[in-house]
Order: structure tokens, then C-alpha cells, then sequence
């Protein structure tokens, strides 16, 4: 299912996709299912 406001990610050819409407359904790119993208840790403000 792809959720809304997440990004994904081919790893074969490095195409990033936004999702802006949340569905049934997966994202695929060169014949792969995208991966979905994990958020980047913040800076600590130390």
C-alpha cells in the first residue's frame, strides 16, 4: 500500500518517487518494487 507523503526509492537506478495520494498498490521501477525510504536522522543541536 503506498502511504501518503512518503518517498521511495529505486535501488537499481536511484529514481525517488513522493507519494501524494495515499492507495492500494506498490511502486515499481526496473521491474523491482521501490523501497520505501527511511527518514534522515536530524542533527543534534548539542
Amino acid at each position: 500500500m503506498a502511504q501518503l507523503g512518503k518517498r521511495y526509492k529505486c535501488e537499481e537506478c536511484g529514481t525517488e518517487v513522493l507519494c501524494t495520494k495515499g492507495g492500494e498498490g506498490t511502486f515499481v521501477c526496473c521491474d523491482k518494487e521501490m523501497k520505501l525510504q527511511e527518514p534522515k536522522p536530524l542533527p543534534s543541536s548539542d
